[in-house]
């Protein structure tokens, strides 16, 4: 009847992909429906799916299944929402290295060698009589100082992977009229922001996206920071300073041809130790705040690029210093540690294993030791995934698109 016949109504043409278990994504039996493309045959078959008691997957859920049944581990796992969401090819590679598990090799071997040290260390304790003490011996001491010093060497470049995954945001900053508009067209290499002889023109924030040595840069051309009575120049200046406050890096940019201000002192004493590269812009005119800087006491080390946005001259040792500043590590960059919860862990466990090198080198009993080297292992599993909570979990899988 006519019953009947809508439920045999056409959906569309579609492609039906069986994977048998445990050859597919998750391990599981799965069939895949490819359809035509368009909103309206998607819904239809979806539809359907869903009428049949089908339910639609939560975010991420299928690479969950994935890592619960073994196919991948955690740091794996979290590559796959880092592929998707990378934004330059250099971030992609990245995330494609991690997704083949060259991280998890790394960790695993560390791992495995403190697990060693754990056993042997533990095996003295419990039999100190035979062994004549509970004293962790030479040779498991050596080992511990070992992994220590190869996960320092792990995350030694972890700053500029990070850059790679996540981004960065630039603020370019300075007095009135030093050139940061200019600077910032000659960055890009075109005109975004408006560029003239009077000073304070730029009165709101500027931003434009630049790639940079496979770094995803968010560039901002803010407002001259001066003292000012105009309410709109002094809301700009404002703005400048929040976004100097919020950047991973800062251009600090100041007119060479002229003498240092106090508001270039003032700005160094207020940032020191921060991220910033003075850009001694105007170079084509003079190199006289290059001098002052130089012979000035408080602010002799900072890094100074002498540039001319005008004719191009220093743009390219700017754009090495930038990047050498974010923690450039052209060579190894596949290798290294980009997930800032990766990181946070490595660097608790790193913590950890200088406490119990330096206890185990100064003769503490053994259990004092293994304590330390267990909660090491234990810092060590949570990027694997092998010491991980429920809570940790759905954190992790809910920035995942649905239907991956």
């Amino acid at each position: 009847g006519r019953e009947q016949g809508a439920r045999r109504r056409r959906l569309d043409e579609a492609v039906a992909g069986v994977f048998r278990a445990p050859r597919s994504y998750t391990r599981e039996d799965v069939v895949e429906l490819s359809c035509h493309g368009g909103g309206v045959a998607a819904r239809r078959v979806l539809a359907a799916l869903l009428a049949a008691g089908a339910r639609l997957a939560r975010p991420g859920e299928f690479t969950l299944r994935a890592y619960l049944g073994g196919r991948l581990d955690l740091a794996q796992a979290e590559a796959v929402a880092d592929l998707i969401h990378a934004e330059t090819e250099t971030a992609g590679d990245l995330a494609l290295a991690q997704l083949a598990g060259g991280l998890s090799r790394r960790i695993g071997a560390l791992a495995d060698r403190l697990m060693d040290c754990v056993a042997e260390v533990e095996a003295r304790v419990d039999f100190a009589e035979d062994v004549g003490g509970v004293e962790v011996p030479p040779h498991v001491v050596a080992a511990i100082e070992q992994t220590r010093a190869d996960l320092a060497a792990l995350l030694e470049g972890s700053e500029y992977a990070r850059a790679v995954r996540d981004g960065v945001r630039v603020t370019i900053a300075g007095r009135p009229n030093a050139g940061k508009s200019s600077l910032f067209n000659a960055l890009l290499g075109e005109s975004r922001a408006i560029v003239t002889d009077v000073a304070g023109t730029t009165r709101d924030r500027v931003s434009e996206r630049l790639e940079l040595d496979g770094v995803r840069l968010v560039l901002s051309d803010t407002a001259g920071v001066r003292a000012t009575e105009d309410p709109i120049e002094r809301m700009g200046v404002e703005r400048a300073t929040e976004s100097v406050e919020a950047a991973g890096l800062v251009l600090w940019v100041v007119d060479g041809s002229q003498p240092l201000a106090a508001e270039d002192l003032e700005f160094h004493r207020q940032h020191h130790g921060r991220r910033v590269l003075w850009v001694l812009n105007k170079s084509d005119l003079g190199a006289r705040a290059e001098v002052e800087l130089a012979s000035s006491p408080e602010a002799a080390n900072v890094v100074r690029l002498p540039v001319s946005a005008l004719t191009g001259a220093g743009l390219g040792a700017l754009r090495d210093a930038m990047v050498a500043a974010l923690g450039g590590a052209r060579g190894g960059l596949l290798g290294q540690v980009s997930n800032p919860r990766h990181a946070e862990a490595l660097e608790r466990a790193a913590r950890l294993l200088a406490q119990a090198s330096g206890a185990a080198a100064s003769g503490a009993p053994g259990e004092i030791v293994a304590l330390e080297l267990r909660e090491s292992l234990a810092a060590f599993g949570e990027v694997t995934g092998t010491h991980v909570g429920d809570e940790l979990l759905d954190r992790i899988f809910s920035r995942f698109c649905i239907g991956k």
